[in-house]
């Protein structure tokens, strides 16, 4: 009954809008109130909190933060797209692919959707639109894409996922390259099928993709070749055993700095001292939510709730298939309502002992609920990737999500093949 009340006040706490952090420090702490025999005291969650945050893993994740802030602020993007325009331009529907390329790709170098949109957003929205594609689309192909941030590695949520379940981060890596491309193609497909039904202004595409040709190839990939080591740099190094997930994240601080200041000479000591602001006002709140996570999840464990639900679960739903349907829908949901980290870091300890129960692989798992709680990037009410894309054309987010939904089947079509074929997650481990 405790466990009840405690989930009943959360989502009253949310509702009425208080601070996910804060509304998981309140329920934590609320078990000790309502029960005086339970046995975590306000120490405990205290000890909880800061030990949860001391953690080598987690050091990644503001490293990944910082690297993909400096190579926003140093133009990575825009040379990202004139490698894949100059090339796929001239196809139908080739610069809106090119957009779903270049988010595929800066999504491996900076590891959050939300950064991804607002990276690639603010230069090729405006490109799209002077193209004579519509506003709309053109926003919503750079919401929708800009989920692929969180699934192609080097991924934030997959960190936050395998410091939770103790899985290997690299194997999560690993796991969510295949995942991300067939997402990726999905989009291009569709991307396709709206040119062929909408049409293009060919001669405006031909007019920018001549400048490209005037440009030269080779001048090119002189400026995009450093962009585009980037994440084999990065990826390099974690597969190959040179380095784990966190030492690979302070290298990309590094090689983003030196790419930004010293080659394409975009970021001096102001910039960069915004660039070190906009970092900690970003992972400030993550930590805290991150701390309470941990608290919360303990306390969770202290009143068996893990196995309460997985028992039940267990009971009521005997269909292996009937059971990954019932726990996508929950991540979708989930994810709809509740921001990434949270989401995990709650639903984590309940959840796997469930997979399993029932022979899932983990790794296989935490590609799934990544692929779950990144469609919640992109649905309302929550839509972090909506809101972004939302700020940079001042087009309302109910309007880009309904130019966005068919985007949104595809990235659904994508999650089923995902959950019942574990193949597309282990195939390169494997597995």
């Amino acid at each position: 009954m405790t466990s009840v009340i405690v989930f009943m006040i959360f989502f009253i706490c949310l509702l009425i809008a208080i601070p996910v952090s804060i509304s998981l420090g309140i329920v934590s702490v609320l078990p000790g109130f309502i029960s005086p025999s339970f046995t975590a005291s306000g120490q405990y969650i205290v000890r909880s909190m800061f030990g949860g945050i001391d953690s080598f893993p987690l050091l990644a994740v503001p490293m990944f933060i910082f690297s993909g802030i400096i190579m926003a602020k140093g133009g990575i993007s825009k040379r990202l797209f004139d490698i894949f325009a100059y090339f796929l331009g001239r196809f139908t529907a080739g610069m809106p692919c090119a957009v779903i390329v270049t988010c595929l790709f800066y999504g491996a170098i900076s590891g959050s959707a939300p950064a991804t949109v607002a990276a690639v957003g603010s230069m090729t929205i405006p490109i799209l639109n002077e193209l004579g594609y519509d506003k709309k689309f053109s926003t919503a192909i750079v919401a929708v894409a800009g989920g692929l941030g969180v699934i192609i590695p080097p991924s934030i949520p997959f960190i936050m996922f395998g410091t939770t379940s103790g899985e290997s981060v690299s194997d999560l890596f690993i796991a969510g390259i295949i995942p991300g491309i067939i997402i990726a193609f999905l989009l291009i497909g569709y991307a396709i099928a709206y040119c062929k039904k909408n049409g293009e202004d060919r001669e405006r595409i031909e007019n920018v993709i001549g400048q490209l040709k005037k440009k030269g190839l080779v001048n090119i990939l002189k400026e995009s070749f450093f962009a585009l080591l980037s994440p084999v740099i990065i990826l390099g190094c974690i597969y190959s055993g040179v380095a784990s997930p966190t030492e690979a994240a302070v290298l990309s601080v590094f090689y983003a700095l030196i790419i930004s200041v010293f080659v394409y000479k975009t970021i001096d000591a102001k910039v960069l001292l915004n660039v070190c602001i906009e970092t900690v006002r970003t992972y400030a709140p993550i930590l805290f939510i991150l701390a309470a996570s941990v608290a919360f999840s303990r306390v969770l464990t202290l009143m068996q709730v893990p196995q309460l639900v997985s028992e039940w679960i267990s009971v009521n739903f005997t269909n292996k298939i009937i059971l990954l349907l019932v726990i996508n829908l929950v991540l979708l949901v989930v994810g709809m309502v509740m921001d990434t980290t949270p989401a995990i870091l709650i639903l984590t300890p309940i959840l796997i002992p469930i997979v399993h129960s029932i022979g899932i692989n983990p790794i296989h798992f935490g590609v799934i609920m990544i692929v779950n709680l990144a469609i919640g990037f992109i649905t309302p009410p929550i839509g972090v990737n909506l809101f972004v894309a939302s700020s940079l054309t001042d087009i309302p987010v109910m309007d880009i999500t309904k130019k966005a939904l068919p985007m949104i089947i595809c990235f659904i079509i994508a999650l089923l093949l995902i959950t019942f074929i574990p193949e597309i997650s282990l195939l390169l481990l494997g597995s």
